[in-house]
C-alpha cells in the first residue's frame, strides 16, 4: 500500500477520481495485477504521480493525485485499457496537498474490516505490512468504498 515516492511536485496538485470494472479474470488477477503495477510504478514515479487503488469485487476505484496534464493523460490511458470496462470520472478538482503521497494500492475491505495493503511485483500480488492511515486518508478511503459500492460522493 505506500511506496516510496516522495511528494516533490511543486505547484498545485490535482486529484482525480474514477470507479470502473475489472474485465480481468479471477483465476488471472494476482499474477495480471502484480505485473501492471510492476511496469507502471516507475513511470508514474517519474511523472509524480501519486495516489490509491481500491480492490473491491469487480470495482476498481482509484485516486490519482499530480500535476493536471499527466494525471489526466494517464486517466486517458486507462479509460483505453481492456482490463477495465465502464469507466466513469467521478471528480476531480485541485487540493492542498497529496493525500496519498506514499500508497500503491489495498484491497477494499467489508465495512467494519481493516482494509489489507497489498504489494506488487512481478510475481503477483501479496499483503504488506500497514502502517497505519492518517485521518485525511480516512476521509478519502470512506469515500472510495462509497464509490466501489456505486455510491458516488465528491471528495
Amino acid at each position: 500500500m505506500t511506496d516510496p515516492a516522495p511528494d516533490r511536485a511543486t505547484g498545485p496538485i490535482f486529484r482525480l477520481m474514477y470507479r470502473s470494472r475489472n474485465r480481468i479474470p479471477q483465476e488471472q488477477r494476482k499474477t495480471e495485477l502484480g505485473l501492471l503495477f510492476s511496469q507502471v510504478r516507475p513511470n508514474n514515479k517519474r511523472q509524480q504521480i501519486t495516489g490509491a487503488l481500491l480492490l473491491s469485487q469487480d470495482a476498481f476505484v482509484q485516486i490519482l493525485e499530480g500535476e493536471e496534464s499527466a494525471v489526466r493523460a494517464l486517466f486517458a490511458k486507462i479509460e483505453k485499457d481492456p482490463r477495465h470496462d465502464s469507466v466513469a470520472l467521478l471528480s476531480t478538482g485541485i487540493v492542498a496537498e497529496r493525500v496519498f503521497s506514499r500508497w500503491a494500492m489495498a484491497k477494499v475491505a467489508d465495512d467494519g474490516e481493516s482494509d489489507i495493503p497489498l504489494i506488487a511485483n512481478t510475481r503477483g500480488i501479496s499483503e504488506a505490512a500497514s502502517r497505519g492511515t492518517t485521518p485525511e486518508q480516512n476521509l478519502v478511503l470512506d469515500v472510495m468504498r462509497q464509490a466501489a459500492r456505486g455510491e458516488a460522493h465528491a471528495i
